[in-house]
């Protein structure tokens, strides 16, 4: 198939960016012909410079290197010369394209039918910039639906009826995250993304490792992220910016739980990366979390319930380390039961089904 991946943004580390090039490669490998392209990073707007002025924040400079899965990737994308709608004479005639956020999906509903069957990957909602009644509207469009669990697609189901749905679990790339079984650390670690957004709960966690560390003061944080820090740190914590994949795997590696603290989140594709590391994870009841910390993989806590995190981070780290490998183990076959390759079987056939749909004149 030919097949076009149409995104918002090719930058930064968030998991839905990583996913869409996960499948990009994967597809590839299988012998498609796959382009993603995109706008270049939207630059804040007149109005957003003068609101960051006042506010004292400053003027809001774009960096002029940003990092991106882009740097490690070997299929074919575009970035546009300039922030702008994409249209048809932007991209080559495919098989399939994909909408990948919810402002492209109205693009992508405008383009002509030799540019492919339309598809629709939806991850996720709730963040600034896409509110839940930004994106209703999208899922009554001319598209066939993809999505990253259950939930998400039930709720597309109670705004729109009971519409075909391929529901496609996030998996983990297992060459980039692995770790032979191990031992908890010398001293007790835990580590967490960084996202300044507070549908993510950086708060939550943060306020649990300072309630944590009364009770074990030799407590570590790791945290990763690709945003300047603009939160009171914990004692003995580092914060490692922009990190390789390599990094992001020793990262996970180096910690005895993993912080999962979100408040909303399609899925949560740390909590797989960092059980494929063999570390446990805390995580609050968002996403996947409840499934995927299910048999002893980790620890669910109450949803806006630092000292509840706080409980299970001296729980975990308290184990006896017999008693945290068991633990590790669990987390460890769990990301490990459902593999990139089973995911991609399930990208492929919601690509036929779109191009069925379409052919038999669905939309």
């Amino acid at each position: 198939m030919k097949i076009t991946f149409v995104m918002a943004n090719v930058f930064g580390l968030s998991g839905g960016v990583r996913e869409i090039y996960n499948y990009a490669e994967q597809l590839k490998k299988r012998g498609h012909e796959v382009l993603c392209i995109s706008p270049p990073k939207r630059h804040p707007s007149l109005r957003q410079q003068i609101r960051s002025l006042l506010k004292g924040q400053g003027w809001i400079s774009m960096p002029k290197n940003r990092y991106s899965f882009l740097d490690d990737t070997n299929f074919t994308y575009r970035i546009l010369e300039s922030w702008r709608p994409i249209t048809d004479t932007d991209l080559p005639n495919a098989d399939v394209v994909i909408a990948c956020w919810w402002q492209t999906a109205n693009w992508v509903a405008r383009l002509s039918p030799s540019k492919g069957a339309k598809a629709y990957l939806m991850r996720d909602y709730g963040a600034p910039g896409q509110e839940l009644e930004k994106l209703i509207p999208t899922w009554s469009l001319p598209l066939h639906i993809m999505t990253i669990s259950h939930w998400l697609a039930e709720l597309v189901k109670e705004y729109c009826g009971d519409i075909p749905i391929s529901v496609i679990p996030c998996s983990v790339d297992l060459d980039l995250f692995h770790s032979p079984p191990r031992s908890k650390h010398q001293y007790p670690t835990v580590g967490v993304v960084y996202r300044k957004m507070s549908t993510k709960g950086i708060d939550i966690a943060l306020e649990a490792v300072h309630i944590a560390g009364k009770t074990m003061p030799n407590l570590r944080l790791i945290m990763y992220g690709s945003h300047p820090l603009k939160h009171k740190l914990p004692p003995n914590t580092v914060y490692e910016y922009k990190p390789k994949d390599e990094q992001l795997r020793k990262i996970y590696a180096s910690c005895d739980a993993w912080l999962f603290p979100s408040r909303l989140e399609g899925f949560g594709l740390p909590i797989l990366e960092a059980m494929a590391c063999r570390t446990p994870v805390i995580g609050t009841p968002a996403g996947a979390a409840p499934e995927l910390l299910s048999n002893g993989a980790g620890i669910l806590v109450q949803p806006e319930d630092p000292e509840d995190m706080a409980r299970a981070i001296v729980q975990i780290c308290s184990l006896f380390d017999e008693e945290w490998q068991t633990m590790s183990d669990a987390a460890y076959a769990k990301a490990t039961n459902y593999t990139l390759d089973d995911a991609t079987d399930l990208f492929e056939a919601a690509l036929r089904t779109a191009i069925e749909r379409t052919k038999h004149g669905d939309f």
